[in-house]
């Protein structure tokens, strides 16, 4: 699990950007709305998710598309943003949490992850319901020192490299990859 955690993706070259904007302590406020939506997520799944998401086409597609659109949207807001000019007022926190939520509940990885991964850990007759929320708990808290690092890493560079060369190729990159999670999540099937 710390493997996933540490990978880069949308969610953690999110994260990165934030340290590099906003500094480390901005930034690690804000995983706070990553964190958050994947203990939705935790809960989500030992209710069910998985089982719902398995059965019903029109809820994985709801899910699918509703991700797929804010995605785009967001890797489009990336792609277009213009550098900032000057000594820019980090964004707030509240809209770097927003963002993170949103990422992470768009986030592909993190649907298998709980729906899929991590109930193959569950001990049969041990609870299920328990098991998976204990689970989900420590891969949250993993998560979050995983994120602190690519956010630590951004804080680290974003000083230096604060150019608007590079604020618009950080902008193409990050909006890229959205892109890109936006493309895989459109092919993304139910399991047969």
């Amino acid at each position: 699990a710390a493997l996933v955690a540490v990978s880069p993706g949308a969610n953690n070259l999110l994260a990165f950007v934030n340290g590099a904007q906003a500094g480390l302590r901005q930034a690690g406020r804000a995983l706070d709305g990553r964190l958050a939506a994947f203990a939705i997520m935790v809960v989500l799944a030992a209710l069910g998710l998985g089982a719902l998401l398995e059965r019903s086409a029109f809820a994985f597609g709801l899910l699918k598309w509703a991700g797929v659109a804010y995605l785009i949207g967001l890797g489009l807001r990336y792609w277009t943003a213009p550098p900032a000019l000057g000594a820019a007022e980090p964004p707030p926190v509240a809209r770097l949490a927003r963002r993170e939520f949103l990422t992470a509940l768009a986030n592909p990885k993190a649907y298998l992850l709980f729906t899929v991964f991590l109930p193959q850990f569950v001990v049969p007759g041990g609870g299920f319901v328990l098991q998976l929320l204990e689970l989900g708990a420590i891969y949250v808290a993993v998560e979050g020192v995983a994120a602190m690092l690519w956010a630590g890493a951004g804080a680290g560079v974003g000083g230096r490299l604060g150019t608007p060369a590079w604020q618009v190729w950080m902008g193409r990159l990050c909006g890229g990859l959205m892109l890109g999670a936006a493309a895989a999540l459109a092919r993304a099937e139910r399991a047969a």
